[in-house]
């Protein structure tokens, strides 16, 4: 609940309603609005039970569209990518020695052939006329 509440906001909160409410009423306040919001959460949790007791097995099939639609938030498109290219499988993944491949490993032999040392200051780069 309180994920998007930091601690910042509550003592803004705090020092607010001790200016509206004066000090005298504050804590009847905000044990009234304890009071509320443990009921509401009640009411909530009740509802979701008993929803799930009377659809049974098919709560989780509404709530997927929903859990969808939170992956979705959270897309990653060069994750998505990897994944259907590769099944699933990283094959640049741990590039530290943990087993996967290099970045020059993941290029095709005959790229891997060309690699050449770095160009001195100065020097031009190869030209290949058949490239352009």
């Amino acid at each position: 609940m309180f994920d998007t509440i930091g601690w910042g906001e509550i003592l803004v909160l705090i020092v607010a309603g001790l200016f509206i409410l004066g000090p005298e009423r504050l804590p009847s306040a905000a044990a009234w609005l304890g009071r509320t919001v443990r009921q509401v959460r009640d009411y909530a949790t009740g509802a979701r039970e008993q929803i799930r007791s009377e659809l049974g097995p098919e709560f989780d099939d509404l709530r997927k569209p929903l859990q969808d639609l939170r992956e979705v938030r959270n897309f990653d498109p060069r994750r998505a990518v990897r994944k259907h290219l590769f099944d699933g499988e990283n094959p640049l993944e741990d590039l530290n020695g943990g087993g996967g491949r290099s970045p020059s490993d993941a290029r095709p032999p005959s790229a891997r052939s060309r690699d050449h040392r770095p160009l001195e200051n100065g020097e031009r780069p190869p030209f290949d006329s058949d490239a352009t």
